[in-house]
């Protein structure tokens, strides 16, 4: 078991590039749009009575939007003595060494993952194919954490 001490430092902290950027972005489209309808809702008559409440849930709607938008800005993966902190959308994990069988980028696929025995891994959403040369720098740095952390799993 690894202290609280432990837990609190990492070796390296990693996150997404260009999702979160789009995400941010698509956050203030979203709102805009919706807080604007809301606001123009009762400008022009077309045969629907439109009330306050309407508008208020307009704009309600557009924020609460564009706050599940942004949680593709969360997204976070951490090394360090303690292992492998994963936190994507909604759920944070933390793996010990001793439970990591490797961190691999597959062929094809959209984001790297944490391997963890039995053939079961969990995404890693902080390194994503779309960052192309940030990714490959990341998994680098992260292959040289798992060298340091877990000499068994490199001479395989």
């Amino acid at each position: 078991m690894t202290s609280s001490r432990d837990r609190e430092t990492w070796d390296v902290e990693l996150r997404a590039h260009r999702t979160p950027l789009f995400a941010c972005a698509a956050a203030v489209v979203i709102a805009g749009v919706l807080v604007t309808v809301g606001f123009l809702l009762k400008m022009k008559s077309t045969g629907v009575i439109f009330q306050t409440a309407d508008q208020v849930a307009m704009a309600v709607l557009g924020l609460v939007l564009a706050g599940l938008v942004l949680l593709f800005t969360r997204p976070r993966l951490r090394l360090g003595p303690a292992g492998v902190a994963v936190r994507n959308l909604l759920g944070y994990r933390l793996f010990e060494w001793s439970e990591i069988v490797g961190v691999s980028f597959p062929r094809g696929a959209r984001m790297a993952r944490v391997d963890l025995p039995d053939d079961e891994y969990v995404p890693v959403m902080a390194i994503q194919a779309i960052d192309r040369e940030r990714a490959v720098a990341a998994m680098d740095t992260v292959r040289s954490l798992v060298a340091r952390y877990r000499p068994d799993l490199s001479a395989n």
